[in-house]
């Protein structure tokens, strides 16, 4: 056997041995970034997610580098390990919204960032590693940070040479600072290739060689990295797949519900690798599911298929065909089921924004019904509303001694393959105590979670997105092999005996 065969036999080898390690499922562990030292009051915290939901659900109309910052108290996030000479930890958001791995490195200035992190908490920049070598300009990888510009202008701009450029031999240049914009903030980041380690509960770690990540030495209020679990080039599931296609192409989560309550923020939500492929087999995909059951078996997922967007390639989106107030059926408008070829309409399943946004007038529809429905006939709290941006609100300790509130049941029925999810009550009905206005009077009041995301007809975006908020209690799977994305009512706790 010559030189060059038993190289590439010790290599088939290797990689056999490190796919097979790692062909079961990956498990590890999602953190709520709820913190009492960013809101002082429920009332403080719920303005924020709102707010922020809007903004950044208005920004998915935008082109592909404008999108919406993640922050404290409404998002989740994840730990892994770059480099070797030292390994460090990292900590990001976790976000299915973005397609780009990006963290602060020292040194770092965030201009702007006051109030937007704890820093007893918040981790400290990222010190590149002597094992870290800068992306080339040369790279598909630089392209695809630069929106599609052609290598020989990405080489221009990096100062390279007319004659490197004309003789390809720009590899020694490295690839150029590329910008990305955010709806309050933004940053400028250059690319950069190390080890990427995520740590398991067993050895050996997943290892994964020359993983891309951008490195941010400045940023407008944005003190705080993201892993970006889109569709692109460049997210984590992209490049991970490169490494072991079935732990890439297929992951889950299961976001622990919290309630805004930190009492109630005590177990970390499974984010799980590879698991798809274990769910979903021997179902058959033409016979209309209902997801409802506390804690169903393993392959009965509620599938809907990924509709596909040339404008934005990298966002999860689906249909949905309409929704469920107690027994009545609210039809979803045509740009909710379907896009458009200038990319109008569809929802983005999004685990980056809080509340699920819909059209104006289809969330008017269901607000309707679902007042005619809440029984008894209860008081609307409109100051509640004002200080939270929830509407509508009730108050629920009005009603007659011994009267219960009926909150009628809330169903989504997505495309495809007429999948239905019944959503649990706390993700679409919060309840709290209100301390009053002038009189400091408390009183228990209850909010509709879904947020009236306005009338966009012709913007190239979404027509609705659901949030992590009503994605609590749910195993969502995103299966990218088959293009779909499942649903199933889970005690996201217990994964992490169940999952291996």
């Amino acid at each position: 056997m010559g030189m060059n065969s038993s190289i590439f036999f010790l290599t088939f080898i290797f990689a056999f041995i490190i796919f097979s390690t790692h062909s079961n499922p990956l498990i590890f562990p999602l953190t709520h970034t709820l913190s009492t030292s960013h809101f002082t009051t429920t009332h403080h915290l719920l303005k924020s997610t709102t707010t922020h939901s809007t903004t950044r659900f208005h920004h998915h109309h935008h082109n592909r580098r404008v999108s919406v910052a993640l922050a404290p108290g409404t998002d989740y996030t994840m730990s892994f390990s770059l480099g070797s000479s030292p390994k460090q930890t990292v900590t990001v958001y976790m976000d299915t919204g973005s397609d780009t791995v990006w963290l602060p490195c020292q040194p770092f200035t965030c201009i702007m960032c006051e109030g937007k992190y704890d820093p007893k908490t918040t981790p400290l920049p990222h010190n590149l590693s002597t094992s870290a070598s800068p992306v080339s300009c040369q790279s598909r990888a630089c392209s695809f940070t630069h929106s599609g510009a052609k290598t020989s202008d990405l080489c221009a701009s990096a100062r390279c040479p007319l004659e490197s450029i004309e003789m390809s031999e720009c590899e020694k240049h490295s690839c150029p600072p590329f910008y990305y914009a955010y709806g309050d903030g933004s940053f400028v980041a250059r690319l950069y290739k190390d080890s990427f380690e995520i740590p398991m509960s067993a050895p050996p770690a997943l290892v994964v060689k020359n993983f891309t990540f951008g490195c941010a030495h400045e940023a407008l209020g944005e003190p705080i990295g993201v892993a970006g679990f889109g569709r692109g080039a460049l997210s984590l599931p992209t490049q991970l797949a490169q490494f072991s296609p079935h732990l890439g192409s297929q992951f889950s989560y299961c976001l622990v519900s919290h309630s805004f309550d930190t009492d109630r923020v005590r177990q970390p939500s499974p984010l799980i690798l590879g698991r798809a492929d274990s769910v979903g087999s021997g179902v058959d995909q033409n016979k209309e599911k209902r997801v409802d059951s506390a804690d169903p078996e393993p392959d009965d997922f509620a599938y809907t298929n990924m509709l596909d967007n040339p404008k934005h390639p990298y966002y999860y989106y689906v249909g949905l065909d309409a929704v469920t107030v107690g027994n009545y059926r609210i039809t979803a408008p045509e740009n909710m089921k379907k896009i458009d070829r200038k990319g109008n309409g569809g929802m983005v399943v999004d685990s980056g924004t809080t509340y699920t946004m819909l059209p104006e007038k289809f969330y008017n529809m269901i607000v309707k019904e679902f007042g005619k429905r809440l029984k008894p006939g209860l008081k609307r709290a409109g100051s509640v509303e004002d200080r939270t941006g929830l509407s509508p609100c009730y108050y629920l300790d009005q009603q007659p001694k011994g009267v219960v509130v009926m909150v009628p049941q809330l169903v989504l029925h997505f495309g495809g393959n007429n999948s239905s999810v019944v959503m649990p009550r706390r993700n679409y009905f919060y309840e709290f105590m209100d301390g009053g206005d002038d009189d400091g009077v408390k009183r228990k009041v209850g909010c509709m979670m879904l947020m009236n995301g306005g009338y966009f007809p012709d913007s190239g975006g979404p027509a609705g997105l659901l949030g992590n908020y009503q994605q609590q209690g749910l195993e969502v799977v995103y299966d990218l092999w088959k293009k779909r994305v499942g649903f199933a009512r889970r005690k996201c706790a217990s994964l992490w005996d169940r999952v291996g």
